[in-house]
């Protein structure tokens, strides 16, 4: 059929309009989606995805920082080494190995697991034992745990919790043991903490940080009778403050006499890895089981921790989680199977040997330091050096003695232990900061309070440290002795003479590494507390702010972030030559002149708001004044102008000007009469300090001169000088102490004035203007 041109057109323009429409909402409708997309997806996410090179310099980024700041994280990643990228290596190959057939996997894992157990037990003279590989190194004293109670109570695998709750088990771990270790197995293995029992160490014999097996047998024994089963037994073989290690010898027999399990961890057992080995750690090859964590020990990154242990039953082991049927779960040993072949036994042995080195090293020059008090079990052969700074009471000056025993009914001891445990946190902080190579710690240990660790079997390997390293740390150590001596010798005169001062008050601040702490006590004069407070503030601030613009070697700040006292001036650590009682005057002086500047500007303040008041009721009185002597027909702005050209009125101008100094208005007619502004009276002087102290140039301030045995300070040579020049001014025919007779007197006269004349002719030539004729005739007839 033939059809209408125009409907055929009209259908035609529709199907492309209809078309139009929906190509629109389908951009629409891909630009929604897109927007959705790009909301809720992250961005590196987006797309198909992102390249190897983008994503490794994302990794670098986050690792190193953009600015680099962490430079001691750079350096330890430095120090890893070829060792260490062998470690690295095998939690690679790990994963692709993981991928094999399960029969060829089977064989390989139990080679590899099968090497570097015996290779473990040959280094470390374990014999006959087994290995469990675990990341977290408290996880293999947890499975020996769990092994133990599978073999103490047979019906725990069907009846559970019931056959513990009947007879209750005690683990036994020493005081001296990780902080959390007891309250962590007893979490793991759902046992109250009544099971876990903290054996005491030594207090009369032997070491302060081993356990006290006397004690330990008769905990044994009442816990026995109490119906409790002795279970296990955790000793150290280098305690975690101090590197102490138990009597494992008599452990080991007490453990066997109750059927006790005895496992044993510490940085102490690496020397077994030694030729020589002392008999003490030695002990260790005979106990049940030990952790050894050699990833510290030889510096490699991300190998686990490995328990050594010896038991006879396979299917308790694999019951308790330490041997396991997964061919994956084997391949943990991976990375310390490439790394222990990579090393060798020389390796591994230089290792530990140069750690032990640097340990002896250490040691020997502690020894020939002062005031330094170590605390090592064995001196020949310690891997671990803890040490803090203590001075005796016989090595202070005799008058800090004397003002110590005037006050010895207060608790001198506890504050004693406070301030050394103060002094010796910053010392470490120092070193560590100053010396990051050597890897010191600080450490909180039970009796000998703070104290500067030195453990390099837990740190040289992965920082490097190196002989030079230990020898700049004695260096730095000795540049420290000198300012903590002298600290706490300055320490109790810097609090007398803040008592002894007024408008000082001293903070008692035990927790503070430095000379003290001073607060200007503000003078209150009835202000509520809020506003004082603030005014208190105010001027401490400033205070602190003058006290850090002087020349001084002194560090003045508002103390710590957490827990210091607010609104006071810390001062640091000080040198011997510092004046103290100069020192207290200043920042006295200085608070008494901020104070008394803050308050003549509220004053002033006070005096120019009712100045203005006062000239604002005289200036209304004197337009008052002027309209009655003007009359009102010169108020009207036509009339008034008319009047005033045929009949002028004068008038003297009156004005007022307002004197900051007097804090009152005074007229102006003086200034209209003499055509220039008076001065008026002066004003009061600015209060400052009275000390300003005329110093050598280059001397910092609070800085006293001290004369030594060899030869006197530049300040005592110039003090001696004018000395003499005093001496040779008196007369000739004098001798200091001699009386002068009536002769004498008289010669000493004529000598005076013979001199004073030729003083006087001096003076006169040598004047570099001409001299006034008028002047020398003058002088010639007073001669």
């Amino acid at each position: 059929k033939m059809v209408d041109p125009t409907l055929a057109e009209m259908g035609k323009n529709l199907n492309e309009a209809m078309k139009m429409l929906e190509d629109n909402q389908r951009k629409v409708e891909e630009e929604n989606e897109k927007k959705y997309a790009r909301k809720d997806i992250p961005g590196p996410l987006q797309g198909s995805g992102q390249d190897m090179v983008s994503i490794l310099q994302l990794v670098q980024n986050l690792m190193h920082g953009e600015e680099e700041e962490e430079t001691s994280q750079s350096h330890r990643l430095q120090n890893v080494g070829e060792q260490g990228h062998m470690a690295l290596l095998g939690h690679s190959l790990a994963a692709y190995i993981s991928v094999l057939d399960r029969e060829r996997l089977r064989k390989l894992t139990t080679r590899i697991l099968s090497d570097t157990t015996l290779w473990l037990c040959r280094l470390f003279r374990y014999e006959n034992g087994s290995a469990y590989y675990h990341e977290d190194d408290r996880e293999g004293l947890l499975k020996i745990c769990r092994l133990v109670i599978h073999t103490r109570y047979e019906d725990y695998t069907l009846e559970g919790f019931n056959v513990l709750y009947t007879k209750q088990p005690v683990i036994y771990i020493s005081s001296a043991a990780r902080t959390g270790l007891g309250q962590a197995l007893c979490n793991q293995l759902g046992l109250p903490l009544s099971c876990m029992c903290r054996v005491p160490c030594n207090t009369m014999f032997g070491s302060q940080h081993q356990m006290d097996v006397a004690l330990l047998d008769r905990l044994i024994k009442d816990d026995v009778e109490s119906g409790k089963l002795p279970l296990l037994l955790v000793a150290n073989a280098g305690t975690p403050g101090a590197g102490h290690t138990d009597k494992l010898g008599r452990l080991k027999e007490l453990c066997e006499q109750h059927n006790m399990w005895l496992h044993v961890e510490g940085v102490n057992l690496a020397t077994l890895a030694l030729g020589y080995v002392s008999s003490s750690v030695l002990a260790a090859t005979k106990c049940d089981s030990m952790t050894l964590t050699l990833g510290s020990w030889l510096g490699l990154p991300a190998v686990p921790a490995v328990t050594l242990y010896r038991h006879e039953d396979p299917s308790l082991s694999l019951a308790a989680g330490l041997t396991s049927s997964q061919p994956v779960e084997k391949l943990r040993a991976l990375p310390l199977w490439l790394s222990l072949q990579y090393l060798g036994h020389d390796g591994i042995v230089e290792r530990i040997k140069h750690a032990s080195q640097l340990s002896q090293r250490l040691l020997e020059n502690l020894k020939n330091l002062d005031f330094i008090k170590t605390s090592v079990e064995d001196e020949l052969s310690s891997p671990v050096v803890v040490f803090k700074f203590f001075q005796e009471y016989s090595n202070r000056d005799q008058t800090s003695h004397a003002a110590q025993a005037s006050t010895i009914q207060r608790p001198i001891i506890s504050n004693e232990r406070h301030i050394y445990d103060t002094f010796n946190q910053w010392l470490g902080e120092q070193l560590a900061q100053l010396v990051p190579a050597s890897g010191v710690d600080v450490v909180e240990l039970e009796d000998e309070g703070t104290c500067v660790r030195f453990s390099p079997l837990m740190t040289s390997a992965v920082l490097g440290t190196e002989i030079q390293d230990i020898d700049q740390l004695v260096d730095c150590l000795k540049m420290k002795i000198p300012v903590l001596t002298s600290t706490l010798q300055l320490r109790e005169e810097f609090e007398q003479e803040v008592r002894r001062t007024v408008g000082l008050l001293y903070i008692e601040d035990l927790g503070w590494p430095g000379l003290g702490v001073v607060r200007y006590s503000y003078h209150s004069d009835g202000k509520n507390d809020d506003k004082q407070e603030k005014e208190l503030e105010k001027i401490n601030t400033e205070l602190l702010k003058k006290l850090n613009e002087l020349e001084s070697d002194l560090i003045f700040s508002l103390g710590p972030e957490f827990g210091g006292q607010k609104n006071c001036v810390y001062i640091g650590m000080v040198t011997e030559d510092l004046d103290v009682s100069e020192l207290v005057e200043t920042i006295a002086a200085t608070g008494r002149e901020i104070e008394e500047n803050s308050r003549l500007l509220e004053n002033m303040t006070e005096v120019v708001r009712k100045g203005i008041q006062e000239a604002q009721l005289q200036l209304q009185k004197a337009n008052e004044e002027r309209l009655l002597e003007e009359g009102l027909l010169r108020q009207i702005p036509v009339v008034g102008s008319v009047l005033n050209w045929f009949s002028p009125f004068q008038a003297s101008p009156k004005g007022r000007t307002f004197n900051l100094t007097a804090g009152s208005l005074e007229s102006t007619e003086s200034t209209y009469v003499s055509k220039a502004q008076g001065t008026g009276s002066t004003p009061p002087p600015t209060p400052t300090s009275s000390l300003a102290k005329q110093r050598l140039p280059g001397q910092k301030a609070f800085k006293r001169s001290l004369r030594s045995s060899d030869g006197f300070s530049e300040t005592s040579s110039i003090s001696h000088c004018d000395d003499l020049e005093k001496i040779d001014q008196r007369p000739p025919s004098l001798s200091p102490g001699q009386e002068q007779g009536p002769l004498e007197m008289e010669k000493a006269e004529e000598q005076n004035e013979v001199a004073q004349a030729q003083t006087d002719t001096e003076d006169i030539h040598s004047d570099k203007s001409p001299p006034d004729c008028t002047q020398v005739e003058d002088q010639a007839s007073q001669r």
